[in-house]
């Protein structure tokens, strides 16, 4: 007969249920925070539907006004325009939180020091009355709004720490002090205007209108007033104290004498600077000469309106080439293009390109190869008959070919675009235009479907690229990806230099093997797809030395800050984080380390196509709107 219970085991069984009840009816972490700033600054019962007896204002019965959740945190507080007074300081426990904007309310005391809300990305503040100093830097800052309230003191050094800082408004406060300090390269909404701002406005802010800086009046240098220096008295040497007039004496003139002091005249300065631009201009003229490869021997004469780019084949060892054209294209001879207006587009490791203007006013792009790169005439035909089969809207056409001795032309379609390469990395200064969202995602897949034309093209032999990467990809007068250089590869001799050391896969160069394949294609295409979605180039330096754009994308998503990763002018847009997220993981997926894990480019098109790449406009009020993506 089975024993009764022992009186401890059925208390310790009670203990245990109670415990488990009690942790199960725990409060939700971010609770007592909301409702200690509930009571002490809803002096308008504004915030009624925030119930004190819900244990979770993440869950969709709470309906906490301006509240909003991720993974049942809150992350996002969206209070303007309720009449909210008092201190803040309880929210700094809100540890999840992104989003702040308490706009257009009363609320006062100093600007509490949110530094450990390590995930805060956006922080507006603006129309309250908010006192004291500056507050501390949050380095993962986005966005800063502190206009109109009553800060004061000095602007702290330590806000150049904001590296991610796009937007910071101090205007309408009592700031003093220089701003002469500041560096932000990402900054792009900036105000200071209406404070006690004094000394020079640094290069790095010159950018900004003259009304981001008004009401500040010991402020000087562009783009408002110029700065001036006040003059430096010297020395007097006199037999006599009352040898010199003493007005003269106390400025530091001659009477007679137009210069004073250590000043030099404006006249002379006119003419320095005359002097270093003629002198600037000469330099440049000679560069250009010497790296655009014109010839002073006497054969190639340069008319006023033509750039001469091609070295005259008239020479008695020439041997006689012809131009080969494909399908209906427009034919023209090698004269016609050797007194084509011309322009260097670049240069490269297969040669130089140029923009040609022929007489009829046909535009072409034209490549020069290096005698170096080429291999046997035989072999170049065979290849660019290959080539110049190839079309499709996302390849740029070979129009016709070159072969001599002396010279190998090959001549395309005109891109008039330009590169992504420039799209995403050059004119970093002001007045950039920076790419938005959809149109990186077009160029993606637009990218994709030409590589995967290329790797289908024909049944006998599989075709390669070789040379993926930001400058081969071109965009038409439509903004449409095409694919340049299209079999370079096949005619470069296997003891050329390696190319495009950044969007190499690692099984070209860990062997001595260098012939590409269509999975290392997939793999530099996977280094693009990265390089499209950070805004960085494929190869960076750090403390450690060269680091390739792979390698730091897996580092930072083991990290867990994946949302770091994304370039910041794609901050401006809304709600594209999960397709950015989307693209992340097909461009880790065409980077693998090992081939045969990676996807073909056929899979890889129909994932990009997966993505819904809605139009996305710019938000122009972004640095007013909480609700931007963060």
């Amino acid at each position: 007969m089975a024993a009764p219970p022992q009186p401890q085991s059925t208390v310790a069984i009670s203990l245990l249920l109670l415990l488990l009840h009690a942790t199960s009816a725990s409060p939700h972490p971010d609770l007592a925070p909301l409702l200690s700033f509930k009571t002490s600054s809803d002096v308008s019962e504004k915030l009624s539907s925030w119930n004190n007896t819900s244990s979770d204002p993440c869950t969709p019965a709470a309906s906490f006004l301006g509240v909003s959740c991720l993974h049942n945190r809150v992350t996002k507080l969206v209070l303007e325009n309720l009449n909210l007074q008092g201190r803040v300081d309880s929210l700094t426990s809100l540890a999840k939180l992104r989003v702040l904007s308490l706009k257009h309310n009363r609320l006062n005391g100093p600007v509490p020091d949110f530094s450990n809300l390590t995930s805060l990305k956006l922080l507006f503040l603006s129309y309250n009355e908010f006192s004291g100093e500056f507050p501390p830097a949050l380095p993962s800052l986005f966005r800063l709004d502190l206009s109109y309230n009553n800060i004061s003191g000095e602007v702290p050094a330590t806000v150049n720490r904001l590296t991610r800082l796009l937007t910071l408004r101090l205007d309408g406060n009592q700031i003093s002090g220089s701003i002469g300090f500041l560096n932000l390269p990402n900054l792009q909404d900036f105000n200071i205007s209406m404070n006690n701002i004094s000394g020079e406005i640094p290069a790095s802010l010159s950018r900004f209108p003259e009304s981001v800086f008004s009401s500040n009046s010991a402020l000087c240098g562009l783009p408002i007033r110029e700065c001036t220096i006040p003059s430096i008295p010297s020395p007097v040497v006199s037999s006599s104290p009352t040898s010199l007039p003493a007005t003269a004496a106390v400025h530091g003139k001659i009477p007679g004498k137009k210069h004073s002091g250590g000043r030099i005249s404006t006249l002379a300065i006119v003419g320095i600077i005359i002097g270093d631009v003629l002198v600037l201009g000469i330099v440049s003229l000679l560069l250009y000469c010497y790296f655009a490869g014109g010839s002073v021997d006497g054969k190639n004469v340069v008319s006023k309106s033509e750039k001469m780019v091609y070295p005259s084949s008239t020479g008695s060892s020439f041997e006689k080439g012809r131009m080969v054209f494909f399908d209906e294209t427009r034919r023209f001879e090698l004269e016609d293009l050797l007194k084509a207006s011309a322009e260097m587009l670049g240069k490269g490791g297969l040669g130089t390109a140029y923009k040609a203007v022929l007489d009829d006013g046909n535009v072409v792009a034209v490549k020069r190869l290096k005698e170096a790169i080429v291999g046997g005439k035989r072999e170049f035909e065979q290849q660019m008959e290959v080539i110049g089969r190839l079309r499709n809207p996302n390849v740029v056409s070979l129009k016709a070919y070159y072969f001599a001795k002396d010279e190998k032309l090959l001549v395309y379609e005109y891109m008039s675009n330009g590169s992504l390469f420039w799209l995403l990395h050059g004119n970093r200064g002001p007045g950039r235009t920076p790419l938005d969202w959809s149109s990186r995602l077009k160029i993606a897949v637009g990218a994709a479907r030409g590589l995967t034309f290329i790797h289908t093209f024909g049944t006998s032999s599989k075709l390669t690229h070789g040379n993926i990467k930001s400058t081969n990809i071109l965009l038409d007068k439509s903004g449409n990806a095409c694919i340049s250089d299209v079999g370079h590869s096949a005619i470069t001799p296997p003891t050329a230099a390696p190319r495009s050391t950044g969007y190499r896969a690692p099984e070209l160069s860990t062997t001595n093997n260098r012939k590409s394949t269509q999975k290392s294609d997939v793999y530099s295409f996977g280094v693009l797809l990265m390089e499209i979605l950070t805004g960085k180039c494929p190869t960076m330096v750090d403390n450690s030395g060269v680091l390739d754009l792979p390698r730091w994308v897996r580092s930072v998503v083991r990290e867990e800050w994946t949302a770091e990763l994304f370039d910041l002018e794609l901050m401006r847009y809304r709600d594209i984080e999960e397709e950015m997220v989307v693209l992340l993981h097909i461009a880790l997926s065409c980077t693998l380390d090992t081939p045969d894990q990676r996807p073909t480019m056929n899979y890889v098109v129909k994932m990009i196509h997966d993505i819904k790449g809605v139009k996305m406009s710019p938000s122009h009020d972004a640095h007013n709107s909480a609700s931007d993506s963060s």
